[in-house]
């Protein structure tokens, strides 16, 4: 207010007229126009840079923007569906206009949740600092923008976030987890590199969380399997919760996106008529014990696969289906062998029965010889409960403990009756004090029971050294030559219940 009454004043006396007539500034207009310009510039210049530092402050500053690998193309390579020919090199470097704001945000991120994230875009709390910044632009406003979720990324961009976000509680609290159950957990493990864990998941234990369950085999992995790893494991694909094995995670979002496009392309390749022209460089194989026998020794599964509602909407199963015109379905193939067989003689000290198994696909009424048969089942596609209903519907020799697909034969059999029950030695078992681990009950479950287990086991894989790969094409990122990547073999070993199963069959 001063300074503009001082102005003022100075106007109206800052000209005089000197004897030739020439109008000039007073000299004190022009010493207090000076001294007001010094300090309002040093004022603003003072400002703009305390301005600067407290928003450095607010932000939560994110690392450049850099080139990763694509990985969908490199499991594709991986794959062998790749558009170069053999002993040609590979591209992998990513196109920028892939990668938008939001996926890098959620990569740099991953405690963050991601409904969180999609938020802060949404209320324009997210802000970018270009690489490349033209001559005309100045000052921190010039070159902080608001970025939304689909903007694309370029070489050496900044991303802002709040500085909140740091104080900010994880999406779910941890599990916690007594000392038995933490040891059992990191039993379960069977490998473990920089790009997969892979581990040996219990029968009964669900993988992922839902209505009613209070502890999945995700959110274990999420807790306590990280080790050193600032990114929790990611799982690649799913098994069901009564079948136990083999369960691959991706330790980082690099090669969890490298797997995922693995087992995608090789249920795309079967589905395009791709069954056996090329080496596979990933199989699965499950051990199953089922009710009866299959016709033939070994063989081709290839038919469709749907989902339809029973019990008036209250549930859903999947089934084969015949006209694939008048309903969804999903192509799915499974390679099947058997590897043993109880017949009649091998079971003599186990009661002997028959069982009759009505197979209504447009086929008539089958008979099957008693006895349970041990079968290696090998998914070239990856549809929910394909093995099951493959097992149950086309060979019509259900697995054994599928109450789902197989309850008529089950109501059919009678509970057997072993001698040697009673002393089967259970020390495989983890011994420890108070209950079970995760509440699972790994003692019981045999064919010998009342409720017997369900019998499906991933036991073997075949899977791509993802960690070489990835190792590789970082190294040469313009172009690499994958043919030299070996292949991991994954065993997990039996169950209690199917190794109690197996022995006493064959005893």
């Amino acid at each position: 207010m001063a300074e503009h009454y001082l102005s003022r004043i100075l106007l109206r006396s800052r000209s005089v007229t000197t004897a030739s007539g020439v109008r000039t500034l007073n000299l004190a207009y022009y010493e207090w126009r000076n001294l007001y310009s010094t300090t309002t510039t040093t004022d603003e210049t003072l400002t703009e840079a305390e301005n600067e530092k407290n928003k450095k402050g607010k932000w939560l500053t994110l690392p450049p923007f850099t080139y990763t690998l694509d990985g969908a193309a490199l499991g594709k390579d991986i794959s062998g569906r790749c558009t170069g020919q053999k002993g040609e090199s590979t591209a992998y470097g990513t196109v920028t206009n892939a990668t938008t704001a939001l996926k890098w945000v959620t990569r740099c991120c991953p405690q963050l949740p991601r409904s969180l994230v999609q938020k802060l875009f949404r209320l324009r709390q997210v802000r970018r600092e270009p690489a490349n910044i033209s001559s005309c632009d100045h000052g921190v406003h010039a070159r902080v923008r608001r970025v939304s979720a689909k903007d694309t990324m370029e070489l050496g961009d900044r991303i802002f976030l709040p500085i909140t976000v740091q104080e900010l509680p994880s999406e779910k609290a941890e599990c916690l987890c007594n000392a038995e159950e933490l040891k059992f957990l990191h039993s379960l493990e069977l490998y473990k590199d920089s790009a997969i864990i892979v581990v040996n998941k219990p029968p009964g234990l669900p993988v992922q969380g839902g209505i009613g369950i209070k502890r999945s085999l995700d959110e274990l992995a999420r807790t306590y399997l990280k080790h050193d790893y600032s990114e929790p494991p990611r799982l690649v694909h799913r098994l069901d919760r009564d079948s136990s094995g083999i369960l691959v995670m991706g330790r980082t979002h690099l090669s969890a996106t490298v797997l995922h496009s693995i087992f995608r392309e090789k249920t795309f390749g079967t589905s395009n008529g791709d069954l056996g022209s090329k080496k596979r460089y990933f199989q699965r194989r499950y051990w199953a014990l089922v009710i009866g026998s299959p016709r033939r020794p070994e063989g081709l599964i290839s038919m469709p696969l749907g989902k339809v509602v029973v019990d008036n909407g209250k549930s859903e199963r999947i089934t084969v289906i015949e006209n694939v015109e008048r309903m969804p379905s999903q192509h799915a193939v499974t390679k099947y062998r058997v590897i043993d067989s109880s017949s009649q003689e091998r079971i003599s000290s186990i009661d002997q029965f028959r069982v009759c198994l009505n197979w209504s696909i447009g086929k008539s009424l089958e008979r099957f010889e008693s006895g349970y048969t041990w079968l290696e089942l090998s998914p070239l596609t990856g549809r929910k409960h394909q093995l099951r209903v493959h097992c149950a519907e086309v060979l019509g020799t259900p697995i054994v403990g599928d109450n789902k697909y197989g309850w008529q034969a089950h109501r059919k059999l009678k509970q057997l009756s072993c001698p040697n029950l009673e002393g089967y030695p259970k020390e495989k078992l983890p011994k420890g004090k108070g209950p079970p681990p995760f509440d699972l009950d790994l003692e019981n479950g045999s064919v010998f029971e009342k409720q017997p287990y369900l019998h499906l086991h991933c036991k073997e894989m075949d899977l791509p050294d993802v960690s070489s790969a990835l190792e590789r094409a970082s190294q040469r990122q313009s172009e690499c030559d994958l043919n030299g990547i070996k292949s991991l073999k994954l065993v997990a070993p039996l169950p209690f219940h199917m190794q109690r199963s197996w022995d006493i069959l064959h005893s």
